[in-house]
């Protein structure tokens, strides 16, 4: 399973307030959640006015796409013109994942969870 991670780092220009800045913050993760089925979430500066760190994350089996997808979202982000991207970085990782057989789970579930026990 492959596993990324983003984090996006932007400045909003002209917030006079944590409740200007939270409604752009707010747009932008519904937007990212509905456009590109990432999890979403603001991992930062939620007590400044104008910045804010947002972290991003996608799963998959292949590695360049999971990374294009978060790529994708980062340009997204961009294109939107609701803030400045000051920084982002992304990272990716592959968890091991023990990809047994589907017949395999089918014997486990006839015999149920416990062992058979003789008498």
């Amino acid at each position: 399973m492959i596993v990324g991670a983003a984090v996006v780092e932007i400045h909003v220009h002209g917030s006079q307030s944590l409740k200007q800045k939270r409604g752009v913050v707010r747009s932008i993760i519904g937007r990212l959640r509905s456009r590109f089925n990432v999890s979403v979430a603001e991992i930062g500066g939620q007590d400044t006015w104008q910045r804010a760190v947002i972290g991003v994350a996608a799963t998959g089996n292949d590695r360049t796409w999971v990374r294009g997808q978060l790529r994708r979202a980062i340009d997204f982000i961009d294109d939107m013109n609701l803030a400045e991207i000051t920084d982002s970085d992304v990272e990716v990782l592959e968890l091991c994942y023990d990809d047994r057989d589907a017949s395999d789970d089918d014997d486990d579930e006839e015999g149920g969870s416990e062992p058979a026990v003789e008498e």
